[in-house]
């Protein structure tokens, strides 16, 4: 998932409880001889360079379903920005799709109302079964203990991108694999305020949340307890927002202006040179796209305390990832399964997962060459062996929106030159605990 709005975090579980009953489009079912003239409405987030591409990438791939199936598919690619109030707007007017792609954070959240199709085994078995999935992309399908409430579609975790001119120019000859390594080689490259050695996004509440869950766990706490309820001022998670918030504020290797960002901005200062190193999802498009050639950087698994990356205190991502799901009430639910079954196939998950350099959640599709290319085999390790889901708890869009913005007004505060404290992490945190719902 990418962003997530305040306001619409704040009504998801009450809005959609109140007008679930009224989503599904399309023009009813018809035939029963695995063709039929029906046609489904299918929201597709955007996952490519922008809106017109993956229209250009789906169109195509929706023709090749149709001729096998009979069944249309009526297209609509939103913007990250705006898919979660799409969602309210359809339960409020009853003109929703059938089938549609959400952050994979969210899927608790929008479980916890009961809008979203439950994939019991049954529903698992018409696509093909539910063990085809890889079990750290389930992990984000839904609550612990009930059936997931959405189908992994493409799956992401973080990694260290680096600039490899920048890196020798400083005299470093690896990518750092600790902390500590990467404060100090960002200290090298720090200098004079014309380079920086690590870009962020303050202003981005999501990739906010991202960074300090993992900090936290590799500090042994949670947000959350085993109940559900938020621990934002435990020891840990404190030392993680301050950890996070010192690369600026203390180690000076992030620029002030970094607060303010929240639209891939450090993004593109990597892609220019002005920061040597970036903590992303599969970004390679990106670059490229701001003239970054592939042999121009590295990719490495994002820093641990010590040792290499794996569960625990070793994780060094959460499980990100787009996740399909169809509503509950949709007048089309053959059509919709069959469509959930095409896109989930071993082919269709090498070809759009290639195209959009995301990691397959099917495993058989996770052999392809194209997953095991040095920036993908990073990406693909991470998911499989030292990622961690987000809580999969109601509240969670509310977390990513209290704790996220908690985290951005520290940000301004390093920006601005204040000092950050362990007292005033802990203060802000304690706000934003107040926040949640009780």
């Amino acid at each position: 998932m990418r962003r997530l709005r305040a306001a619409a975090a704040a009504t998801l579980v009450t809005t959609l409880a109140v007008t679930a009953s009224a989503c599904g489009g399309g023009d009813g079912d018809g035939g029963s001889d695995g063709k039929s003239s029906k046609t489904i409405t299918y929201w597709a987030s955007n996952q490519g360079p922008s809106i017109q591409a993956d229209k250009k990438i789906l169109t195509k791939e929706l023709a090749k379903f149709t001729k096998q199936t009979g069944v249309k598919v009526k297209l609509e690619v939103v913007p990250w920005a705006d898919l979660l109030n799409r969602i309210l707007a359809a339960t409020t007017s009853g003109q929703g799709p059938d089938v549609l792609n959400i952050g994979n954070t969210w899927t608790a959240s929008l479980q916890a109302t009961g809008a979203l199709l439950p994939w019991d085994q049954k529903n698992f078995d018409a696509i093909g079964g539910k063990d085809r999935f890889a079990e750290a992309a389930l992990a984000a399908a839904g609550a612990e203990g009930k059936d997931p409430a959405a189908v992994p579609l493409y799956s992401l975790s973080y990694a260290l991108y680096y600039n490899k001119k920048m890196f020798a120019d400083a005299g470093i000859t690896e990518a750092p694999k600790t902390w500590d390594e990467l404060v100090e080689d960002g200290k090298k490259i720090s200098k004079g305020g014309k380079t920086w050695g690590l870009g962020a996004e303050g202003g981005n509440l999501s990739n906010n949340i991202h960074q300090v869950f993992v900090l936290a766990k590799q500090h042994g706490a949670d947000f959350f307890d085993a109940d559900g309820k938020p621990t934002f001022t435990s020891d840990g998670a404190v030392a993680a927002v301050k950890q996070y918030v010192d690369f600026m504020a203390k180690d000076k290797i992030i620029a002030p202006g970094n607060a303010e960002y929240a639209q891939n901005q450090s993004l593109q200062d990597f892609s220019s040179g002005k920061t040597a190193m970036v903590l992303w999802q599969a970004a390679s498009s990106t670059f490229e796209a701001h003239g970054m050639k592939p042999e121009d950087y590295g990719v490495a698994p994002v820093p641990v305390p010590s040792g290499t990356p794996g569960a625990d205190k070793q994780t060094n991502s959460m499980v990100a990832g787009i996740n399909m799901a169809v509503f509950k009430n949709t007048k089309n639910l053959d059509a919709s399964q069959k469509f959930v079954k095409f896109m989930t196939s071993d082919a269709e998950q090498k070809l759009l997962n290639k195209t959009y350099g995301s990691i397959p959640p099917v495993k058989a599709a996770q052999d392809d060459a194209a997953f095991n290319r040095q920036d993908t085999k990073v990406l693909k390790e991470t998911l499989l062996n030292s990622a961690s889901p987000l809580p999969q708890v109601p509240s969670e869009s509310q977390f990513e929106t209290t704790v996220g913005t908690a985290v951005k007004e520290l940000w301004a505060d390093a920006a601005a030159g204040r000092k950050i404290t362990t007292e005033n992490v802990k203060e802000r945190l304690n706000k934003a605990q107040q926040q949640m719902p009780k």
